[in-house]
């Protein structure tokens, strides 16, 4: 009775300790939210503008990557499925296959079957220009992005210029001020520059992320041409 008494109590320890441990670790975390947002808040004004920009940024690279992810959905055995039809001399079946399926590599080997019979240069001619069109709709918004992860650092620069002017300013008042109050100020004008630079920093990796997977897509596209045009000269080899 005494050793089931004594491990019940111990049971009950271990959980008040957990309980106790749990709640200091989201006070901690609250107040570290808090100050965060506290220390961002003194930065002035143009932490306004940064955090639209940061915003825009988040928005626009969520925005392209679903709609690239959409498009990097070409499924393997596509390319096999035309070549047997054309192969089979189904040509409907083929310019079907490519209706059905959603993609750019798709609608590009569509525009392709439906100048079969033409020269081969117009052929080409016709998918390049609906890869064209396809890679003017993937890159759509991508250059805001990157104007973002350029003029958000400079907007953080403008911010720190200003901060440090009016510091200036407010010091040449002070008879003595001490090194102290100097460092403290100097450290909180600082917050536009290092929230810019970390903006920018971020939109530019988020562009190149976009921009290669945009390339890969390219290069699938190309791919998918050239097989669409061996296919359609096999048979007079």
């Amino acid at each position: 009775m005494q050793l089931q008494f004594y491990t019940n109590n111990l049971t009950y320890m271990f959980d008040v300790f957990l309980q106790i441990d749990s709640t200091a670790a989201n006070l901690a975390t609250d107040a570290k939210v808090e100050s965060l947002w506290s220390l961002l808040g003194k930065g002035g004004p143009l932490m306004i503008p940064l955090g639209i920009l940061f915003a825009l940024a988040v928005y626009f690279f969520i925005e392209r990557l679903l709609v690239i992810k959409k498009a990097a959905a070409v499924d393997n055995n596509f390319m096999k499925g035309i070549r047997q039809h054309i192969l089979n001399g189904d040509l409907s079946a083929a310019k079907a296959l490519a209706q059905q399926t959603d993609n750019p590599s798709a609608k590009m080997i569509e525009k392709g079957l439906l100048r079969v019979g033409k020269p081969i240069d117009a052929i080409e001619k016709s998918m390049d220009n609906v890869g064209k069109l396809e890679m003017y709709k993937l890159e759509k918004n991508l250059n805001i992005i990157s104007v973002i992860a350029r003029i958000a650092p400079l907007f953080g620069f403008v911010g720190t210029i200003i901060g440090l002017v009016m510091l200036l300013k407010e010091f040449a008042t002070i008879s003595n001020p001490s090194i102290s109050q100097i460092a403290d100020a100097m450290y909180i004008k600082l917050i536009t520059s290092a929230t810019g630079l970390i903006i920018g920093m971020l939109s530019f990796m988020g562009h190149s992320y976009l921009d290669t997977q945009i390339n890969k897509l390219s290069n699938e596209m190309e791919s998918c041409s050239n097989e669409l045009i061996d296919i359609l000269q096999e048979p007079t080899r």
